[in-house]
């Protein structure tokens, strides 16, 4: 039988990807998945993905457009 995972806000992913931001798991002009592949991970809707990723953005740690990709903010930080 699976186990049930409670599902994350997103502001529990933003500050989880903004964990393995600082510790390096995406260095800096790394890409970050997509939004639904981070839905997929994280088990929820990509507009929840969306709202993760938008505050990840306010916050000033990645860079992207639209159909362009999601990157790391570069290494002045």
């Amino acid at each position: 039988m699976e186990m049930t995972v409670p599902r994350l806000t997103y502001r529990e992913i933003a500050d989880d990807l903004t964990a393995r931001i600082r510790s390096g798991e995406y260095p800096p002009g790394a890409e970050l998945p997509s939004y639904s592949k981070l839905a997929d991970l994280y088990t929820v809707s990509v507009s929840t993905a969306q709202r993760a990723v938008s505050l990840l953005h306010d916050r000033g740690l990645i860079v992207g457009e639209r159909g362009r990709g999601i990157y790391v903010a570069g290494g002045e930080a």
